[in-house]
């Protein structure tokens, strides 16, 4: 059974996915005024294809979510998934406005 948690210390931290008590992957993130900005997504090789990277993609957006976060999508998994899906993400999607 997969378990995820939010590890945080000093504001940055990682979201964590464990699989039978060996951590399977992880999200490196950080959070300050109101952004939690997400740098890398990491799925160890031998999980790769089992959809893990998608749990860990919802973890991130449901501790946002209940943190009143934005996140700003730096990882190219993250941002390639609010591009495919902005109606899913649209009300935690930190985007700069161009002025």
């Amino acid at each position: 059974m997969e378990q995820l948690k939010v590890k945080l210390e000093n504001n940055r931290g990682e979201i964590q996915l464990f699989v039978a008590d060996r951590q399977a992957g992880k999200m490196e993130i950080s959070i300050y005024n109101g952004r939690l900005t997400v740098y890398h997504t990491e799925v160890d090789p031998e999980h790769e294809g089992k959809g893990y990277a998608k749990l860990l993609l919802n973890k991130l957006v449901e501790y946002a979510r209940e943190n009143h976060l934005k996140i700003a999508p730096l990882c190219p998994y993250v941002h390639s998934q609010f591009k495919r899906h902005p109606e899913l993400y649209q009300d935690i999607w930190y985007q700069q406005e161009n002025k």
